[in-house]
């Protein structure tokens, strides 16, 4: 029971830095904030809960200073304009596409599973499966070898 106890944080840390990058991202395609404002001032507010700090702060400024890039490979595996999709569902997937591009240490299932948990506490009620999706996609092509190992 003490493993499972001590693994517990870790992950929650993880997933909450997930949640607050995810806002965050929102925040800067809503509002136009920039990342940096974005980051000091959830690393200013005390009351986050605890979060993996390095991990929200890799995501967004990785997230928003890629978008372009990254809203290239997005875009092939959607079924209407970027720009038409709604903000949250735009941002779970901006959030995805970086870390399946970017961060090969965590699974792509890992990848999938967040942005489906995301998309299913901040979104619509059918957005979860959109995302679900179009990560799925994007994984078989930005992560061919560890897809195709299963």
């Amino acid at each position: 029971m003490n493993d499972k106890t001590s693994n517990a944080p870790a992950k929650s840390a993880r997933h909450r830095a997930r949640e607050l990058a995810l806002q965050g991202i929102y925040q800067w395609r809503m509002a136009g904030t920039s990342a940096a404002q974005i980051e000091k001032a959830t690393r200013d507010e005390k009351s986050l809960g605890r979060y993996d700090v390095e991990l929200f702060g890799q995501l967004l400024r990785g997230a928003v200073s890629q978008y372009e890039a990254l809203s290239e490979k997005i875009a092939p595996h959607l079924d209407r304009p970027l720009n038409e999709l709604s903000p949250i569902e735009f941002s779970v997937l901006l959030l995805g596409a970086f870390e399946l591009a970017n961060l090969p240490e965590v699974p792509y299932r890992v990848v999938i599973n967040e942005g489906v948990e995301l998309a299913k506490t901040f979104g619509g009620s059918d957005g979860h499966k959109f995302v679900n999706g179009v990560l799925d996609k994007m994984a078989a092509q930005l992560r061919a070898v560890e897809v195709n190992a299963k």
